[in-house]
């Protein structure tokens, strides 16, 4: 009788042991699922403080300078052409030396050589070469990227924008080798002229202009 009771006692307390395991296993296995949590609501209440911050801060500044900021870009005067309207300065007959350049902000290539014709355009610009920023951007993008990028950038030279959306028609009209990719370069003088589809480097452009020059 005592030996069953043993046997009895001893499975008892082993069962007890394997029931002890798992509800510690369980146990740990909740308080970490609870400490995730906790940190996850604690990291969101942080963000949320920090936008909340910004938010006070830019509530902050004086109304007028805000203000100030979107009535210079609404005033700025951006011409824009269709490509009928565009074509006369295609063909200006007045000894002087035309560069002309097809361009967007969204042409990271364009954007990289603009300087160049900046330089170009204060350069040479009291020996008769004009130069001319034509931006193919989208419509819907005028006043949220193209004015505020002319601004941000102090372009001088003079930027127009040509919106003709049919542009199987009018692109072989500037030229034929164009195939519409840009950026790309007009440079002519009178009746002679040259198409470039291609990046510039400042010395490639102005090594061009040097040949009308002479």
């Amino acid at each position: 009788m005592k030996i069953v009771i043993h046997k009895t006692l001893k499975h008892f307390l082993h069962k007890s042991l394997l029931n002890y395991k798992k509800c510690k296993e369980l146990l740990i296995k909740f308080i970490l699922m609870k400490l995730n949590v906790l940190i996850i609501v604690f990291l969101l209440m942080i963000v949320s403080c920090q936008e909340k911050k910004k938010t006070a801060e830019v509530s902050n500044q004086p109304v007028g300078q805000v203000v100030e900021k979107e009535v210079s870009v609404n005033n700025f005067q951006l011409e824009v052409y269709d490509y009928k309207g565009f074509e006369k300065f295609l063909n200006k007959k007045d000894d002087k030396i035309h560069v002309i350049n097809f361009w967007a902000t969204w042409c990271a290539p364009c954007v990289k050589e603009l300087p160049y014709f900046e330089k170009l355009n204060s350069t040479y610009n009291n020996q008769n070469v004009e130069v001319l920023l034509v931006s193919l951007d989208f419509p819907h993008l005028y006043d949220k990227k193209l004015k505020p990028f002319i601004k941000e950038k102090k372009l001088t030279s003079k930027v127009i924008a040509l919106d003709d959306i049919d542009m199987n028609t009018w692109i072989p009209k500037i030229s034929k080798d164009w195939s519409g990719s840009i950026p790309a370069t007009i440079i002519y003088k009178n009746d002679t002229s040259k198409f470039f589809e291609q990046s510039f480097t400042y010395e490639e452009l102005e090594k061009e202009v040097e040949q009308f020059l002479n």
